[in-house]
C-alpha cells in the first residue's frame, strides 16, 4: 500500500483531532488544506477526502450537506488508478456506500425525506464494491437505521 502523501497525513491529523473531540481545530486544519487544494487544478481525491472528512465536523446541517456534495462530486471524477496511488485498496465505487449514506442522513435532518430516500437507494445499490469486513457491516448497518428512520 502507498504512503499516504502530504496532504493526507494533514487530513489524517484532522481526522484525528476529530475524534479527540476537537471539531473546532479539526474545522481549522481542513479549511486551511482546503485553501491549498480547491481549485481548477485540485486532486480529486484529496478534494474528496477533505469534504468527506470536513463534513463531519460541521454544526449546521446545510454545510454539512455542501461538503457531503462536494465529496460525491470529487468522487465522480477518481479513477482507481488514482484511488490506488493514494493507499486505497479497492475501487472507486466503495466510496460511494458512505457517502450516499451521508448525504442521505443529511436530507433527512432537512426533512427532504425524497432526496433521502432516493440516496438511501443510492447507498444500498452501490454496497456491494464493499467487501465484508467490519468497515462493511457498520456502513451496511447504518443504511438499515437510516431506512428505519425514514419508514
Amino acid at each position: 500500500m502507498a504512503e499516504p502523501d502530504a496532504v493526507m497525513v494533514r487530513i489524517g491529523e484532522g481526522i484525528a483531532l476529530r475524534e479527540q473531540g476537537e471539531r473546532v481545530a479539526a474545522r481549522t486544519l481542513f479549511a486551511q488544506v482546503w485553501t491549498e487544494i480547491s481549485g481548477e487544478d485540485g486532486d480529486s481525491f484529496h478534494v474528496c477526502a477533505l469534504a468527506h472528512s470536513m463534513a463531519d465536523v460541521q454544526d449546521d446541517v446545510h454545510e454539512e450537506l455542501l461538503w457531503d456534495l462536494r465529496a460525491l462530486a470529487a468522487a465522480d471524477l477518481l479513477t482507481d488508478e488514482r484511488a490506488a496511488r493514494g493507499g486505497v485498496a479497492g475501487p472507486v465505487d466503495g466510496f460511494y456506500p458512505s457517502l450516499h449514506l451521508n448525504l442521505a442522513e443529511c436530507y433527512r435532518k432537512l426533512g427532504e425525506v425524497d432526496s433521502a430516500r432516493n440516496h438511501l437507494d443510492r447507498g444500498r445499490a452501490s454496497i456491494d464494491a464493499l467487501g465484508d469486513d467490519g468497515y462493511a457491516q457498520m456502513i451496511k448497518a447504518g443504511l438499515d437505521r437510516l431506512a428505519d428512520r425514514l419508514a
